[in-house]
C-alpha cells in the first residue's frame, strides 16, 4: 500500500473498495501531483458510484401502467383564444414586476458540429454568424426593453467550457446585457466508470470526470448560490431552456401565465409529434397521478402506434426541454437528502492507459431534469408550435443539424414577414431577423421594405 502523510484514510478507503489501480502511476509523479490525485479521490462518493455500477449492471424495470398527460393545447376557438390572452396578461404582470429570470443550460462542447470550444460559442446564424449565446443575449435585452425590466440571465456551464464561456462574453462586451445581471456558474462532475466498475484515469494524476447531465442542473444553482440570489431579487420563476435550441421562445408571457394561474411549481412545452417513434420523451401520467417522462426508446411499439378516434397519436405530447421552474420548488426538493436518479450512457472514453490516451467502452452517469417532474404537485403542460419553437443544433450534418436549424430559423422569419403582409422579393435566398428587432410576428413594422437582394438582415 502506497503512502502520502496526511491521506491516510483516503488511500486506505481506495484500497478497501478494491481501486488501488489509480495508484499505477505513483512512482513516476512528484509530490505535487500525488497530492492532486488524491485530493481528486478524497472527492469519490464510492457508496454512490458502487449503486451506479449496480444500477448499470441491472435492467431497468418500466412501469408500462401509465397513460398519455392531458395538455393545454394550442388555441382552436375565440374562448381558447381567452384563455391565452388572459395568461398573456399574467405573464406580462410578472415579468414587468421583476419576477422572472432565463436559464440556458451551455455545458456542452461544439465538437460534434466540428466546432472546438463552448457549443453556445459556435457561429450560428446564416448572415451575421452570431453565436448561440449572442442570439439568446439579445432575446433577453429585447425582452428587458419590452417589458421594461432588466432580466438576469443565467448559465450553467461545465468544467471544461466554463472560462471559454467567460472569456466569450466579455470579449463581446456581454452582447449589450449588463454584466452584473449575467451568472455562470458550473455543473458537478462526477467519476466515468469502466464497465468492469472501475474509476478511470484522464491523465497519470486525474479521473476521468463526466458533467452530470441537464438534471445536475436544479442543484447547481442550489450549490452555486444562485437560489438564494434570486429569492432577494425577487424573483421566484425561472425560465429555461437549453443552448442548442436558438428559435425557443426564451421569456414567453404566455407561458409564465399559465404556470402562475396554476400555481404550478414546474411547466413543461410540448410539442404534438411529428411521427409514432419521433426521438423526443412522452409525457405521461403514471400511477398516482404523477407526471413524468417516458423516453422513445422505453415507449412500447403498441403504445407509440397507437391512436385516437380521429387518428391523431394517442401519445402525441413530446418533450423538448422548454420549462419553467418555481424557485420555492427547486428549493424545496434539493434538500441535503434529495438527489435525482442516475441514467447510464454506455459510450467510448478516453482513458489514460499505458502510459498514453486511448479509447476504451466505459459508462458515463447523468442526471435528467425531467426526472423532477413527478415530484410536483401542480403542472402544466403548454402545447407550442414546431416551426416556432424547436430548431435543435446536435449534429454537423443532417437531422437536427447546423443547416437544418438555420433553415427553420429561416423559415419562421420568413413566415413572421409574410404574417405582417410585407412583400419578400423572389431574389431572396437567405434571411435573418435580429431578436434585437423582433422576437415575434407582431413586433415587425408592416411598412417594411425588403430590399431586392439574396440575402437580407433586419437589425
Amino acid at each position: 500500500m502506497i503512502s502520502f502523510p496526511g491521506y491516510d484514510d483516503i488511500i486506505k478507503k481506495v484500497y478497501e473498495e478494491k481501486q488501488e489501480h489509480v495508484f499505477r502511476f505513483w512512482d513516476a509523479i512528484d509530490d505535487n501531483k500525488k497530492k492532486s490525485l488524491l485530493e481528486d479521490l478524497k472527492n469519490v462518493n464510492f457508496e454512490e458510484i458502487n449503486r451506479q455500477y449496480l444500477n448499470a449492471s441491472t435492467e431497468p424495470v418500466i412501469d408500462e401502467d401509465y397513460g398519455p398527460a392531458d395538455y393545454i393545447r394550442l388555441p382552436r376557438n375565440p374562448e381558447e383564444s381567452a384563455k391565452f390572452a388572459q395568461a398573456r396578461e399574467t405573464g406580462v404582470e410578472a415579468i414587468k414586476k421583476g419576477r422572472v429570470c432565463a436559464f440556458i443550460v451551455a455545458g456542452g462542447q461544439g465538437s460534434r458540429l466540428g466546432y472546438d470550444g463552448p457549443k453556445g460559442a459556435f457561429p450560428f446564424t446564416p448572415i451575421k454568424h452570431k453565436s448561440l449565446f449572442q442570439v439568446f443575449s439579445e432575446k433577453i435585452l429585447k425582452s428587458s426593453k419590452i417589458y421594461g425590466v432588466s432580466i438576469p440571465l443565467l448559465i450553467m456551464t461545465s468544467h471544461a467550457n466554463h472560462q471559454q464561456t467567460k472569456e466569450h462574453f466579455e470579449q463581446n462586451k456581454y452582447f449589450g446585457l449588463d454584466p452584473e445581471n449575467v451568472f455562470m456558474f458550473q455543473q458537478d462532475m462526477i467519476p466515468s466508470l469502466t464497465t468492469s466498475g472501475k474509476l478511470i484515469l484522464a491523465s497519470q494524476n486525474s479521473l476521468f470526470r463526466n458533467p452530470n447531465g441537464h438534471g445536475g442542473s436544479l442543484i447547481a444553482l442550489k450549490k452555486s448560490g444562485m437560489l438564494q440570489k434570486l429569492k432577494e431579487k425577487g424573483i421566484d420563476l425561472i425560465s429555461y431552456f437549453q443552448v442548442d435550441n436558438p428559435i425557443v421562445c426564451a421569456i414567453d408571457p404566455v407561458f409564465i401565465g399559465f404556470h402562475i394561474l396554476n400555481n404550478a411549481e414546474i411547466s413543461s412545452k410540448a410539442l404534438t409529434k411529428a411521427y409514432p417513434q419521433e426521438k423526443v420523451g412522452n409525457f405521461v401520467i403514471f400511477p398516482g397521478k404523477k407526471l413524468g417522462i417516458v423516453e422513445y426508446s422505453d415507449l412500447p411499439e403498441d403504445k407509440a402506434y397507437e391512436k385516437e378516434s380521429d387518428g391523431s397519436l394517442h401519445y402525441s405530447a413530446g418533450n423538448v426541454a422548454i420549462h419553467i421552474f418555481s424557485v420555492d420548488f427547486i428549493s424545496k426538493i434539493t434538500s441535503d437528502d434529495f438527489s435525482l436518479p442516475y441514467h447510464l450512457a454506455e459510450k467510448k472514453i478516453l482513458a489514460y492507459n499505458n502510459g498514453e490516451p486511448e479509447k476504451i467502452d466505459g459508462y458515463k452517469f447523468e442526471k435528467f431534469v425531467f426526472d423532477a417532474l413527478p415530484l410536483t404537485d401542480k403542472n402544466v403542460i403548454l402545447e407550442t408550435s414546431r416551426r416556432n419553437e424547436f430548431a435543435p443544433v446536435k449534429n454537423k450534418t443532417g437531422l437536427d443539424s447546423v443547416d437544418s436549424s438555420r433553415q427553420l430559423m429561416m423559415d419562421m422569419h420568413r413566415e413572421w414577414l409574410e404574417k405582417r403582409g410585407i412583400e419578400i422579393p423572389d431574389s431572396v435566398a437567405i434571411i435573418e431577423i435580429s431578436p434585437l428587432k423582433a422576437l415575434r410576428a407582431e413586433d415587425l413594422d408592416k411598412d417594411i421594405i425588403i430590399p431586392d437582394q439574396s440575402e437580407v438582415y433586419l437589425d
